[in-house]
C-alpha cells in the first residue's frame, strides 16, 4: 500500500510538471484601481491569518508542519501551464493547508508563496499580488475548508479529494471573474466570464483532479505516521 502511495505521488508530480514561464495574473495585466481593490479586500484575511498563526503555533512541531504546508503550496503552484494570455493554469496546493490548519493561516502561506514566486521566479507580480492572493490564497482555501468539514464524517478520503479538487477549481473561477471584470468590453461580462472559464477548464480540470488525488495520498501518509493529532488544528 505504501509503495502505491509513493508511485501515485511520483506520477502526480510528472503530470503536473510544465515549463514555468507563464504566470498567474502577471505584472501590469490589471488596471491600478483593481490592483488596489483586490489588495484591500485581501488585507483583512491576511491580518487575521497572521494573528491565528501567532496564537496557534505554540510548538515546534506545528511550526514545522506549517512550513511544510507552505512548501507544498510553493512547489505545486510553481508548476504552470500556459492558458489565457497574461495568466496560466496550475495546481494551487492550498487545499492541504486549509485541511490541516484552516483557511486564515493558509491565506498567509499563500501570500508568502506568491511574493517569493513574483520576486524569484517572475510568476505573477507585485501589482497583481492582491488579486492573486484573493483567488489562490483566500477564496480557494475557504471553499476547500468548507467542503472538507461538510464531508469528512461520511468519508475522510473523499472529503480531502473533493476539498482539494474543488478548492483548486474555485480559485480559477475567481481568477476568470477577475479577468472578465476588466476585459469584457464589446462582449459583456457574462460572455467574457464564459470565455475565460471555458479556456481555463481545458487544462485546469485534469490538474485539479490530480491535485485532489495527491492531497489524499499526503494526508493519508501523515495520518499513518503522525496519527489523528495531525488534523487537530483544522479550524477556522
Amino acid at each position: 500500500m505504501r509503495k502505491k502511495n509513493f508511485i501515485l505521488m511520483g506520477l502526480s508530480l510528472i503530470l503536473l510538471s510544465a515549463d514555468a514561464y507563464a504566470m498567474h495574473i502577471m505584472e501590469g495585466y490589471l488596471p491600478k484601481e483593481w490592483c488596489l481593490i483586490w489588495g484591500l479586500i485581501s488585507l483583512p484575511f491576511i491580518i487575521l491569518g497572521i494573528r491565528k498563526i501567532a496564537k496557534d503555533s505554540d510548538s515546534n512541531e506545528k511550526k514545522v508542519l506549517l512550513a511544510l504546508a507552505g512548501g507544498f503550496i510553493f512547489v505545486l503552484s510553481a508548476m504552470k501551464i500556459p492558458s489565457v494570455v497574461g495568466s496560466c493554469s496550475h495546481p494551487t496546493g492550498t487545499g492541504l493547508g486549509a485541511i490541516l490548519f484552516g483557511p486564515l493561516q493558509t491565506s498567509v502561506l499563500g501570500l508568502i508563496v506568491l511574493i517569493f514566486q513574483a520576486l524569484l521566479l517572475a510568476h505573477g507580480g507585485l501589482t497583481t499580488l492582491g488579486a492573486n492572493t484573493f483567488s489562490m490564497a483566500i477564496a480557494g482555501p475557504f471553499v476547500a475548508f468548507a467542503i472538507y468539514h461538510l464531508l469528512k464524517k461520511q468519508n475522510r478520503s473523499l472529503a480531502v479529494f473533493c476539498a482539494a479538487t474543488i478548492g483548486d477549481l474555485f480559485t480559477y473561477v475567481v481568477t476568470a471573474t477577475q479577468l472578465a471584470v476588466v476585459y469584457h468590453e464589446g462582449i459583456g461580462f457574462a460572455a467574457a466570464l464564459g470565455k475565460f472559464l471555458s479556456i481555463f477548464a481545458v487544462t485546469q480540470i485534469p490538474i485539479a483532479i490530480v491535485e485532489g488525488l495527491l492531497t489524499v495520498v499526503i494526508v493519508n501518509l501523515m495520518l499513518r505516521y503522525k496519527g489523528e493529532g495531525v488534523l487537530n488544528n483544522e479550524r477556522l
